[in-house]
């Protein structure tokens, strides 16, 4: 059994699939999002979304490190995480604009002070406003807080996004096909519209992250950041403190804290570009979160076989957590991003112009992959010697 396994947590999240399976599909089955018919409008021409998301266990990290430094700023990232783990899953089937979001935070008072919550609330009105001036508008109309103190340990920060979006601009997945190329966007490194670097955590895999690197300092010193029922052997088992130094390569350097606690990167101004200026090219788009780079798998529509044999080489971040778990490739890839966090699909001839443009924002890209026929759905990950299969 993983060591993800063994805290409680499941990276492909097969019991929620289960629950889920009698549930309507929505129009599109393969899409990235459920998509029904336009109930609020009425129009057969546009569709609904309404979607879910969250921080998840990242906010933990931010406790820790809020309490460890007094640097209270670190919860406007969670905010910040929040929103882009619902918006860039939008993104991915062509929405990008006229967004409502509804935040919902539950808290335990005792712990969780309101200067939390301003942090948490400002923090999210920052974001829209910076995505504002890049022609994304998301509308901001409040949402739930709630003291649960017998439910929550510390706190958890999560919102819906609904929106009503032509039927004609959405992308499906469907026209995946053999022979396209799979462009990868990288998740690390300071895009223009990010104002330090980025270690291209996102907000996946935080539970494995947060008890990897970390020592048992935060066990003995913060029993409410984890489940006290765990085995010792899986809780805080790493060598770091959020405040130790870590290389980034040559003479730079950053915190452990600041590697995983990185705010997720947000693709939204790059793909608002793409859909509105080079939408017929866009087969199909996959957000590599729960599940990293395995999760093209859920949404592919037909068996192909997916070849990765040129992915970025894997950020320091998860050198980090690869060195303190001992995990395997296989693991790594199945639980993180590993630098990789947004797949776009497309004909041959279509990918050096999606490459300039996240490059006209400083996101690194290139292509990744490619899709080929198969009788079976099957991913093939070739990585520094290493040959790994699903």
């Amino acid at each position: 059994m993983s060591l993800y396994s063994k805290r409680g947590v499941s990276a492909q999240k097969e019991e929620v699939h289960e629950a889920v399976k009698k549930l309507d599909q929505g129009l599109f089955p393969h899409a990235f999002c459920k998509i029904y018919p336009d109930y609020l409008g009425g129009d057969d021409a546009w569709v609904n979304v309404m979607h879910a998301d969250g921080a998840g266990t990242k906010s933990i990290l931010a406790y820790l490190y809020w309490k460890e430094t007094g640097d209270i700023s670190v919860w406007k990232g969670i905010a910040q995480d929040a929103v882009v783990m619902n918006l860039d899953d939008l993104l991915c089937v062509g929405i990008y604009d006229n967004i409502v979001f509804n935040s919902t935070i539950d808290r335990n008072k005792n712990l969780i002070p309101g200067t939390v919550l301003e942090q948490v609330i400002n923090g999210t009105q920052e974001l829209f406003d910076t995505l504002k001036t890049f022609g994304v508008n998301i509308h901001y109309l409040g949402g739930e807080t709630a003291d649960v103190g017998d439910v929550v340990r510390t706190v958890a920060v999560n919102g819906t996004m609904t929106v009503r979006w032509p039927k004609s601009k959405i992308i499906s997945n469907d026209k995946i096909a053999a022979g396209d190329v799979i462009v990868g966007f990288a998740s690390y490194g300071q895009s223009s519209y990010e104002s330090s670097y980025n270690s291209g955590i996102g907000s996946n895999g935080l539970t494995s992250a947060r008890h990897d690197a970390l020592s048992k300092y935060y066990a003995e010193h913060f029993k409410e950041s984890y489940d006290n029922n765990l085995p010792e052997e899986v809780v805080y088992i790493g060598k770091d403190k959020l405040t130790d130094d870590y290389p980034l390569g040559g003479e730079a350097y950053t915190s452990v804290g600041n590697l995983i606690l990185s705010p997720t990167r947000t693709y939204a101004p790059l793909l608002k570009q793409l859909l509105e200026d080079h939408f017929d090219k866009i087969h199909g788009l996959i957000h590599c979160s729960g599940g990293g780079q395995t999760k093209c798998m859920k949404y592919l529509p037909g068996n192909f076989k997916i070849i990765k044999d040129n992915l970025f080489d894997a950020p320091p971040v998860f050198e980090l957590l690869q060195k303190n778990s001992g995990a395997s490739l296989k693991e790594m890839f199945e639980v993180f991003n590993m630098g990789c966090r947004l797949e776009l699909y497309c004909p041959p001839e279509a990918a050096a112009t999606m490459i300039a443009a996240a490059r006209q924002l400083n996101i690194d890209a290139q292509v990744i992959g490619r899709v080929e026929a198969a009788a079976q759905k099957e991913l093939v990950i070739q990585y520094k010697g290493e040959e790994i299969r699903y």
